[in-house]
């Protein structure tokens, strides 16, 4: 079993199903911050305290339902029934998020808001835990699994490009000049493509490694969680990782709006600067991720993601010295960054995997989607932790929406799309120093393992 090689259906359909997640991710990752308090109409501080608050609500579910799907037991897997039956909650839950009124009080803004956000984060949880552990048992290989991880985020990155380069036009057209119509218009149709590649990834995929029949125990998988020492080195770094991802996707519309002066005037076709940007920071992202298995292949992933992430934190350093006149320089420097970053999530995501090996192989115990799910629990605090600071950074430097900034609130725009998130890159490379499975100990797990599980089915 760790030398069968997955068809190429079978990856493209468990790819797509990040399609579905990034969908909606991307947007909120890009246009979530600048919606609520540019067209919703909240204050900055407000929403990032939001996005604080209901984290806390994650720090149970996620766990949890890392409990819960590992302990299922269907004639689908453990796994992959998740995604038949929690893909149209998870649709409807979405695009509840965005079909607000303007027009409605600002305490009933607010409790909106916190309500549609929360239980959007909860249909998160309940597909996208059980989503991400399934890459853990699709294979026994770890070179298998990176190739999925490619497949997962080049899928990822090219519905980041179609969100990145159509939300904006896309919501002009149907809104009508109406931005608050356009983004609920849009969020139907994203909601709809999302069911379906949940369902197609069902139907494509298969979960391979059954481990062996243990007693349930709550308190022994935590305890084997937590003295895995890859996984809380992979947990510490997600938490940062991502809330730079938060904080410069999150200001990147302020920075373009405010700093470059884009006006939403196309610059090529129906494209803005803005779109632009993003459009071909994500191409050549997705030129990184192809890169993916070459470099797996020769070499060890923990020198790979420390050297590309601090090379991706010098090129978002750069844009603080950027004048806003230099939109061409933005450019290149944003798509040498997406490039060497490209190559980073498919190989974390495939560490993930191997941090549930190596807690099997040391423990006997295998807790694939408890892994995953507290690292997406890591990643979720990240992206709060980074949006909250952004709202209240913007709060503290006086920014007021659609109005010419001060000079205090420009710097503190520019600060965020490039020196913090950039500091924030360097602190996760730090963390992933520590990080000790490499490919002797791969290949000594994967042995172990499979005589393990060979011994069992026999017995």
């Amino acid at each position: 079993m760790i030398n069968e090689k997955l068809s190429f259906r079978e990856k493209l359909g468990y790819g797509l199903g990040d399609t579905a997640s990034n969908f909606f991710f991307q947007v909120f990752n890009l246009f979530l911050m600048y919606y609520y308090t540019d067209i919703f109409g909240l204050p900055p501080a407000a929403v990032g305290a939001m996005f604080l608050i209901t984290k806390i609500i994650d720090a149970v579910s996620d766990p949890v339902m890392g409990l819960i799907a590992d302990r299922t037991s269907s004639r689908w897997g453990k796994y992959r029934p998740y995604l038949l039956w929690g893909a149209v909650p998870y649709g409807v839950c979405g695009y509840l998020m965005f079909a607000g009124s303007p027009d409605m009080s600002p305490t009933a803004k607010l409790a909106y808001a916190y309500v549609t956000y929360t239980l959007m984060m909860l249909a998160y949880t309940v597909i996208n835990v059980p989503y991400s552990a399934l890459m853990g048992v699709i294979s026994p290989s770890s070179i298998e699994r990176t190739k999925v991880a490619g497949y997962r985020f080049i899928c990822a990155f090219a519905a980041g490009w179609l969100i990145a380069t159509f939300v904006g036009p896309l919501k002009g057209l149907l809104g009508g000049g109406d931005e608050a119509a356009g983004f609920r218009l849009t969020m139907i149709i994203f909601a709809v493509l999302s069911v379906l590649l949940f369902w197609f990834t069902f139907a494509t995929t298969k979960e391979r490694v059954v481990p062996h029949v243990v007693r349930s125990n709550v308190r022994l998988d935590v305890k084997t969680l937590l003295s895995n020492g890859p996984w809380a080195v992979l947990f510490a770094s997600a938490i940062v990782t991502l809330m730079n991802i938060a904080v410069r996707n999150g200001s990147l519309l302020y920075y373009f709006k405010y700093y470059v002066g884009d006006d939403g005037t196309p610059i090529f076709l129906i494209f803005d600067k803005t779109a632009v940007f993003l459009s071909l920071g994500l191409i050549a992202m997705i030129g990184g991720i192809l890169l993916t298995r070459y470099l797996a292949v020769h070499f060890e992933k923990r020198a790979l993601m420390i050297a590309l992430t601090l090379l991706n934190a010098l090129t978002m350093a750069a844009f603080f010295f950027i004048p806003p006149d230099q939109y061409w320089l933005m450019i290149l420097f944003n798509c040498i960054g997406s490039f060497l970053i490209g190559p980073t999530p498919a190989l974390v995501w495939s560490m993930y995997a191997d941090c549930a090996d190596y807690g099997e192989w040391k423990s006997g115990r295998r807790i694939t989607a408890l892994v995953f799910s507290t690292v997406q629990f890591a990643q979720k605090m990240g992206l709060a932790v980074g949006a909250g600071l952004l709202g209240i950074i913007l709060g503290a430097f006086g920014f007021v929406a659609n109005e010419a900034q001060s000079d205090t609130s420009m710097m503190g725009i520019r600060l965020m799309f490039s020196i913090l998130p950039a500091a924030l890159a360097i602190l996760g490379a730090t963390f992933i120093f520590f990080y000790r499975i490499d490919q002797r100990i791969i290949e000594e797990m994967e042995e172990a393992l499979a005589q393990r599980h060979a011994n069992e089915a026999a017995s």
